[in-house]
């Protein structure tokens, strides 16, 4: 056995190196696939003087899947400015294999500047004028219970639950999440982020594809932008990044749905917390399942440790009938598995802190505004929910993956509301699932 970097034989210059691009990496590797001859074989016959005639030489040579080759073109880095939250939290939900970040709202300038036209997201022209203006006022009612829970936490410390002996500069930092993190329910969807994403370049591809084929024109327009990004790179595999029917149609049906289930539920009243949570266990009867729970879960020492096979074969589908779009737009960014939601107004969420009468006129008028836009079968609707805007939520996914979420969104430093939901869901599972409850550790969301 011997193991052989991906290099070029002999040792490439700088200016070799240059030249090898994503999709003749990939194209080398998808013939060594169809070869005895060994990597350095294969590479001694790549002409880097001409890297495109040998990458459709190799990929003439046989009829290589498109998808097959996307996936070993990997580690392709695209950064989205100035789209909007519903555009970052579309792009998590659709790159399950992807890795990436998205602006913190914590780092957002929280005013109409941060907005989008109305044209630029598909707005009617003739409500435009009455959708600029009222979220321009729910970003005066963020900054305002901003300022004045920050003011509440500077007057009562007791109720941010800073760390004894912590820095002064620690103190300011988690008074101002305080006030963050519970102000920010009042914040458009609609507001300008950015996000960063890397992946391979078949997933790429259905990415954009996917993007293409939505009714929304801000997705459409940057599935234009990242293709032309890409087809710098792969251009040969981005070529199947284009709308395509079956996505066409799927993206139709949701938006039907969505429209449908939103006008029956829409409210701004707050809903009330309900989680389901259904474990299946079953393993087929030539294979059955041999390791306990307990021995699955013991031996870790926290949530990056590895779960025996009791856990990772064990299926979980989690859902809560009141997930806030502030928390749904972390919680969607758990990849594993697959999550669905209608992205409808169920009711509206603010937490103990935020006193609902002050607001009342505002929400009522947001809710208004929906409705009309979800009337007339809108795509743009959704820029109309603010943070706040509850909406069921479900995630199937298996037990070591949940229990990871579970650990991760209850402990150091997260977000209150993240808190409350999981430890409703690990109730339920501890119901079914009760010889895990000594092994996973349930955090307190302490302030880091």
């Amino acid at each position: 056995m011997k193991i052989t970097g991906l290099a070029i034989v002999p040792p490439p210059t700088a200016a070799d190196m240059a030249k090898v691009t994503p999709e003749l990496l990939a194209s080398v590797l998808a013939r060594y696939s169809r070869s005895n001859d060994g990597i350095e074989s294969i590479l001694s016959k790549v002409d880097l003087a001409n890297p495109e005639a040998s990458i459709d030489r190799i990929l003439k040579f046989v009829d290589y899947g498109h998808a097959s080759i996307g996936g070993l073109a990997g580690g392709l880095a695209v950064a989205l400015d100035g789209v909007s939250m519903w555009l970052a939290y579309k792009i998590f939900e659709i790159s399950q294999m992807s890795d990436g970040q998205e602006s913190s709202t914590r780092y957002i300038t929280m005013d109409a500047s941060s907005l989008p036209t109305a044209a630029e997201i598909g707005i009617p022209e003739d409500l435009a004028p009455r959708w600029t203006a009222l979220m321009a006022r729910c970003f005066q009612a963020y900054n305002a219970e901003y300022a004045r829970l920050d003011a509440l936490g500077l007057a009562e410390p007791e109720r941010v639950r800073i760390p004894k002996d912590a820095k002064p500069a620690v103190v300011t930092r988690i008074r101002k999440n305080y006030a963050l993190d519970r102000a920010r329910y009042f914040i458009p969807f609609a507001t300008r982020t950015n996000v960063g994403l890397v992946q391979s370049a078949r997933m790429w591809a259905q990415t954009v594809k996917h993007l293409d084929s939505l009714p929304q024109p801000e997705a459409r327009a940057a599935a234009a932008l990242i293709r032309g990004e890409l087809m710098k790179l792969a251009p040969r595999l981005m070529k199947h990044s284009s709308s395509e029917a079956s996505y066409v149609e799927q993206g139709r049906q949701e938006l039907a749905s969505s429209l449908r289930l939103g006008l029956q539920r829409l409210s701004s009243a707050p809903l009330a917390d309900e989680v389901w949570v259904k474990v299946d266990r079953s393993c087929p009867p030539w294979l059955a399942e041999e390791q306990g729970v307990a021995e699955a879960l013991r031996h870790r020492v926290n949530r990056y440790g590895q779960c025996g096979s009791a856990v990772r074969r064990m299926r979980v589908t989690f859902a809560w009938n009141n997930m806030a779009v502030a928390e749904l737009r972390d919680l969607n960014r758990h990849r594993t598995g697959n999550r669905h939601t209608p992205l409808i107004q169920a009711g509206f969420y603010l937490p103990a802190e935020v006193p609902a009468a002050p607001h009342a006129e505002l929400l009522a008028e947001q809710t208004a505004l929906l409705r009309e836009l979800m009337e007339r079968g809108c795509p743009a609707y959704l820029y109309a929910l603010l943070l706040g805007s509850q909406t069921p939520f479900e995630h199937s996914t298996h037990a070591d993956k949940f229990i990871y979420e579970a650990e991760l969104r209850t402990g150091m430093g997260a977000h209150f509301r993240y808190a409350d939901h999981l430890s409703a869901a690990l109730r339920e599972f501890f119901a079914q699932v009760p010889e895990a409850r000594e092994w996973v550790v349930e955090g307190t969301a302490e302030p880091e």
